[in-house]
């Protein structure tokens, strides 16, 4: 195929692309050669990239998640043959420090995420299907939505003023219709997709797991069913990370992951420790050994991801005791 190479250990050899990407251009470093180039970030753009590295043994193209400004170029290299690795932009930035380099332009920032990729080699990852990229833009609407009806709430609670309490509830039914509005699309779109479908109605078996909770699983974490539970759980940012130095065994603490995950499925975990009655009788047994309830919900919320993970893999519904 185009752009790939024989063997991992054929790759050791080959060219490393780095590609600094912004809405408008693609800067290109190719690493060990030295060469530099800034294409558009349209598809005639990524013609001129291809054609500039044909002949070439490229062992890895490798660029910075950047919103959807990256997609692009990450689905149409990726359909070319070329090994993709998308990584996250503060896992560069601190690659770039470690190395002593603190300034930071576009060029630069290509030329170390093809240093970059010849270092660690980071894994290459495919684009998730278009349908998915469309409903986790909405996902992510939603939830900035969301966000913003509770800040224009807490203000209107906060406010004295009548004119302006007035204001602000027309504001926050607006908001309403929009959730609403793209609830119902998000909502329509998995009901059109027989693969996603079928993981919402898997999901939505769990009790305390409900529609957006279910969503966001669906939407968030399309690498559900083909990943271990400790992979999907890091994913979501939901995993206790290590702290520990010497003698010291430091705190555990989550970090990073899929933000929008994590929002869906808060509720969810308040709700199965409730209404659940194995996870209600973790969350018992969590607060009764003097853990405290934010940490308790943390746990639950490991393991819905866990436990969808399952149902995903094993392609079945909930049961309340395994035979």
């Amino acid at each position: 195929m185009q752009g790939k190479v024989s063997s991992e250990s054929g790759a050791e050899n080959g060219v490393y692309v780095g590609l600094d990407v912004c809405k408008d251009w693609l800067d290109v470093y190719l690493h060990p050669l030295g060469q530099t180039q800034r294409v558009p970030n349209t598809a005639q753009g990524l013609k001129t990239l291809r054609r500039w590295l044909e002949g070439l043994c490229v062992a890895l193209v490798i660029m910075e998640a950047t919103g959807k400004f990256h997609r692009l170029a990450h689905r149409t290299l990726h359909q070319q043959g070329f090994r993709v690795a998308v990584v996250n932009p503060l896992r560069a930035r601190r690659f770039a420090e470690a190395l002593g380099q603190f300034a930071k332009t576009d060029r630069l920032d290509a030329k170390m995420l093809a240093v970059m990729g010849q270092a660690i080699n980071p894994r290459e990852k495919a684009p998730v299907a278009q349908a998915v990229e469309d409903l986790q833009e909405l996902l992510h609407a939603r939830g900035a939505a969301v966000a913003e009806k509770t800040a224009v709430s807490n203000r209107r609670g906060a406010s004295k003023v009548a004119f302006l309490r007035a204001e602000l509830a027309k504001r926050l039914k607006v908001l309403q219709a929009h959730v609403e509005r793209l609830d119902d699309e998000i909502e329509n779109r998995v009901a059109a997709d027989p693969g996603l479908k079928r993981r919402y109605d898997l999901l939505i078996t769990i009790p305390g797991v409900g529609r957006v909770a279910a969503m966001a699983l669906v939407i968030g974490l399309p690498e559900l069913g083909s990943c271990s539970g400790k992979a999907a759980t890091l994913l979501a940012g939901l995993a206790p990370l290590a702290a520990d130095s010497g003698d010291k065994a430091g705190e555990r603490k989550i970090q990073g992951g899929r933000a929008a995950v994590r929002a869906g499925v808060y509720m969810a975990a308040v709700a199965a420790s409730v209404h659940n009655p194995q996870l209600k009788e973790d969350y018992d047994r969590l607060i009764a050994a003097g853990k405290k309830a934010k940490i308790a919900l943390t746990a639950i919320m490991r393991k819905i991801v866990v436990l969808a993970n399952v149902l995903i893999k094993e392609n079945r519904p909930w049961t309340p005791i395994r035979a």
